[in-house]
């Protein structure tokens, strides 16, 4: 959708939001549906540029991906073995797409995958784990070709990282490989998979993302339709910083009505602990305390490329290597910043909200590749924000009006 987001901060949240399916399992599922033979039906799924993307590379590869409504039903088994090269280099999700097709059709071609630029992310623990399962890799500068002449096999495979997408990889492969593996994870492959309906599960950095908005802003937040349980860290450091937090088996309350306390020093980790996805949401937050905080993202070497749009609203911050130092300051003002990646440019919108004045974030095109229909949900929250789009497209603009909770 792109366009700029305009916002006037210093309106506390309130409402209620039911937190959308999660990109990060909505995407692994259909590139799973390579591997079926029925139609495979997945069920309110949010309309993000992901999404988008990866139905290209379903009809490029041979089905029939389309949308019903809020539903994606893909149908018919893959005939062409070469992943769309444009869609491909536009997201790193499509890697996902290598295995299934090797599997059913022996061989695959793609482009090197695009997505966030946070750091190194290789893509040797997908490929290794291929080769042992008896894929062979040819790399040809940004092309990667993958065969599989002889089909794939078990094999216990040891990951060097707890690398999800590399995992997801392997799994992939390994539901139709001939034989098991052994380990953590033990998949009996099997020649043939059929179609279903599903519900991917809610989104986890959304409701992050809310409850930082609400932590940064003040307000009252109820999220529903997601466990508590898979953001409990974030839940948890937002509680030692000051915020009421409520929870039960599929709702969070987040209350802040009072100064917000720096959290010290803070890591990110593989799950359960804090998520990588959110540790810019929580140093947007964490911008708004009375004292020092720092955040440190053990997973990739440029989480924080948001500082320098903190610093245009005045934050007192420094990055140092992996860690983002965060010192008080008296009042965020409204400032215009660029949106660096997908959550670092949810993070400029957090600050966004907790800034005194008006401020525009351009770029926002990343964003709008995790997060649909951004500006309605915040809105229904009480956030005064508009999307201002070029001249000659449409200006989605939202009336302020809030959810009864």
């Amino acid at each position: 959708m792109g366009g700029d987001l305009i916002i006037t901060g210093g309106v506390p949240l309130n409402g209620t939001v039911h937190i959308p399916a999660a990109k990060n399992s909505v995407l692994p599922l259909l590139a799973a549906s390579l591997l079926c033979s029925g139609t495979v039906r997945l069920l309110a799924v949010p309309q993000l540029a992901d999404v988008d993307t990866s139905l290209v590379l379903l009809r490029g590869a041979g089905c029939a991906a389309r949308w019903q409504g809020s539903d994606i039903t893909v149908q018919s088994m893959p005939s062409v073995c070469r992943l769309e090269p444009e869609a491909a280099a536009r997201m790193r999700a499509s890697i996902l797409f290598c295995a299934p097709l090797l599997a059913r059709l022996g061989r695959v071609e793609t482009v090197l995958p695009g997505g966030c630029r946070i750091g190194a992310r290789p893509i040797d623990l997908h490929l290794s784990g291929l080769a042992q399962m008896g894929a062979y890799c040819c790399e040809e500068g940004t092309r990667l070709i993958l065969t599989a002449p002889a089909g794939l096999h078990g094999a216990d495979i040891t990951l060097g990282f707890p690398s999800v997408g590399a995992t997801e990889t392997l799994l992939l492969a390994a539901v139709c490989a001939q034989g098991a593996g052994t380990g953590t994870v033990r998949v009996q492959g099997r020649r043939v998979l059929y179609g279903c309906s599903f519900a991917p599960m809610a989104d986890r950095i959304v409701a992050s993302t809310l409850a930082c908005a609400c932590a940064a802003a003040g307000g009252r937040v109820e999220l529903t339709g997601c466990a508590p349980a898979v953001y409990a860290p974030l839940l948890e450091i937002l509680a030692q910083m000051g915020c009421g937090i409520e929870t039960g088996p599929e709702s969070a309350v987040i209350v802040r009505s009072g100064a917000l306390h720096g959290a010290g020093r803070v890591f990110t980790g593989v799950y359960p602990a804090l998520a990588t996805d959110a540790a810019p949401l929580l140093a947007a937050a964490m911008l708004c305390a009375d004292s020092v905080s720092s955040i440190e993202d053990v997973v990739f070497e440029r989480r924080f490329a948001c500082a320098d749009g903190f610093a245009a609203f005045g934050a007192d911050v420094r990055v140092q290597q992996r860690t983002l130092h965060i010192r008080p300051v008296r009042q965020l003002q409204g400032a215009e910043a660029a949106a660096p990646d997908l959550r670092g440019g949810a993070a400029l919108v957090i600050a966004a909200l907790a800034a005194r004045g008006r401020s525009r974030i351009a770029d926002t095109g990343h964003i709008d590749r995790g997060y649909a229909c951004f500006v309605q949900m915040l809105t229904e929250l009480g956030a005064q924000i508009e999307r201002e789009m070029p001249c000659g497209s449409t200006c989605e603009k939202k009336t302020p009006s809030k959810k009864q909770i």
